[in-house]
């Protein structure tokens, strides 16, 4: 546990810092892992409470014990972050000043051969982040047509040779069951193109990682997860979320800036009273780890950061009812169509003008994804 180092730990700490200094401030962190977030954002505010969350019993007990000095403001659960409302439900919680989620498989299960997330070596094929539910990878690659396994190599790994490498395994199977992550990892190196092996790392990374997304079913959780943690924050309330692949940072992407955006009719002049953001974006696209933090800490050399703060739709920062939208000019009036007289000049007979066309040009902007990584710290 002493060599776990927590990814951009302090950049997290900085945008979280305004909201958890509200007196009684409770802070989600949405994935514990070994809780190395969890004990700075706790060192750091004295008076804010943290509701820990991890499927992992292990990294629970972990967790737990390196957390042992803050023991009386805090509440670990045993929990998939998609279970957030109800975990705030049962402790009575209705709104939270924090919520970090550190996305992707943790340090620990890596680290740990016989849990089966890696392919450099061997070892029983799990894949299970709560090792007491749930079908494990062996059942997948077993069980799951070749047309299913085509499907989730390609959308979860982003594997071009997806149909190969599911033919071989179906081709392998039909021999004797694949239990083993070394001779899984054997199968789609040897069933990629060989000028495809040289470059891109691994080449077995990408079937590893899409089997672990669908063991775990991670997408569709986070899915469900980010609506239901931003609906948790208070008025003020921050969310800092470190996504480690392109899937998992466009469906945070997707749901910041949704609510970072009016939700009224895009063509109106004026919002309309209740319509407008709730959130507020607190980076600019999403932000990366400098080459100095990647040197010291190589899980963090994937990492996508984003992180938004929730306003009040109401009013304050979006202006009060009826107002102009930030940034946007009012429409002038409509000038009344004009009844054509006879003998008037029509707009192509106008001094100065060509056949009705304007004689000024228009000029158009140019308008401006990087090897996806397994680990997260």
């Amino acid at each position: 546990m002493g060599a776990h180092v927590p990814v951009l730990l302090e950049r997290c700490l900085e945008l979280l810092a305004p909201a958890l200094a509200t007196p009684g401030a409770v802070h989600v962190d949405a994935t514990l892992g070994l809780g190395g977030h969890a004990e700075a954002v706790l060192a750091a505010h004295p008076d804010a409470t943290l509701v820990g969350l991890d499927r992992d019993p292990q990294a629970l007990r972990l967790a737990q014990a390196r957390l042992a000095r803050f023991a009386g403001r805090t509440h670990l659960v045993h929990a998939v972050y998609d279970e957030l409302p109800e975990v705030l439900q049962g402790l009575g919680i209705a709104a939270v000043q924090g919520a970090l989620f550190d996305l992707g498989v943790s340090s620990m299960q890596l680290d740990e051969v016989a849990r089966g997330f890696a392919y450099a070596q061997d070892a029983p094929l799990d894949m299970r982040m709560d090792q007491s539910r749930g079908r494990t990878a062996e059942e997948v690659v077993n069980t799951y047509s070749a047309a299913d396994l085509a499907r989730i190599l390609r959308v979860y790994g982003e594997e071009r040779f997806a149909s190969r490498i599911a033919a071989a395994i179906v081709r392998e199977r039909a021999k004797a069951p694949l239990t083993s992550s070394e001779r899984l990892a054997e199968l789609v190196r040897d069933a990629i193109p060989a000028p495809a092996r040289r470059t891109g790392g691994h080449p077995a990374k990408r079937t590893f990682q899409a089997l672990r997304i669908e063991v775990n079913g991670e997408l569709e959780a986070l899915e469900r997860a980010l609506p239901a943690a931003l609906d948790s924050l208070a008025v003020g309330g921050r969310i800092v979320v470190l996504a480690y692949h392109s899937l998992e940072d466009r469906l945070v992407k997707r749901a910041l800036t949704a609510r970072a955006k009016p939700a009224g009719p895009v063509d109106l002049p004026v919002e309309l009273p209740g319509s407008g953001p709730t959130l507020r974006l607190l980076t600019r696209g999403a932000e990366q780890a400098s080459a100095r933090e990647v040197a010291a800490n190589p899980r963090a050399t994937s990492v996508r950061l984003r992180a938004a703060e929730r306003i009040d739709r109401a009013g304050g920062r979006a202006g009060p009812a009826g107002a102009e939208r930030p940034g946007r000019k009012p429409r002038p009036p409509r000038r009344p169509k004009a009844m054509h007289q006879p003998g008037a000049l029509t707009a192509n007979q106008r001094p100065g003008s060509r056949n009705g066309r304007s004689s000024s040009a228009q000029g158009g902007e140019p308008s401006a994804r990087q090897p996806d990584q397994l680990r997260k710290g």
